[in-house]
């Protein structure tokens, strides 16, 4: 996957709307499920042997309601994931999957990145791609506190980019190079 460049205010308009419209239309149908799954399952007569004087509870129909309307929900992001609203909303959940799974892996990654004899490339272009990546979505998160880490941390591999005399860009990584340091 390639870093493309973002505009956050476009982003953050879309993901806003999305995320409005997400949970008014999950609200909704959560309710309607329930309701008419209630109507068509529901027993209207009270038992008059119910001892403690409760009435038949509704619970199962309503949890079936929010479990349907969740799966029609994540159903319709699902569809509209690939149309041009959704472009950065989609590429920024893939890039944040991509970033969950070379964080597992970064301690392994790092080791091989900081191998004096013998260099892994891939783990430098790994690490590369890893902090480009987490910049942009920390700037579009507006979470800036962890950017002097992250500062520090690119140069660190700058460092060892310079000293080995190595070039490596954020377009050369693969996510199959990642299979080597599980």
């Amino acid at each position: 996957m390639k870093i493309i460049e973002i505009d956050k205010k476009t982003y953050r308009k879309r993901l806003n709307i999305v995320i409005v419209s997400f949970i008014a239309i999950f609200a909704i149908l959560a309710v309607t499920f329930g309701t008419a799954l209630i109507a068509m399952f529901a027993s209207d007569v009270t038992l008059i042997d119910n001892v403690s004087g409760e009435t038949n509870s509704n619970f199962k129909y309503n949890l079936l309601g929010v479990i349907l309307a969740l799966l029609v929900s994540g159903g319709i992001l699902h569809q509209l994931r690939h149309s041009v609203f959704f472009k950065e909303i989609y590429y920024v959940w893939r890039l944040k999957q991509l970033h969950n799974i070379i964080y597992r892996r970064l301690k392994k990654i790092k080791a091989a990145a900081k191998n004096d004899p013998k260099v892994d490339i891939n783990a430098l272009i790994v690490l590369n791609y890893y902090y480009i990546g987490l910049k942009q979505l920390y700037l579009l998160d507006d979470n800036t506190l962890v950017l002097s880490t992250l500062h520090k941390n690119i140069a660190e591999l700058d460092t060892i980019l310079t000293s080995k005399n190595i070039e490596v860009t954020s377009e050369q990584f693969e996510p199959e190079m990642l299979v080597s340091y599980k």
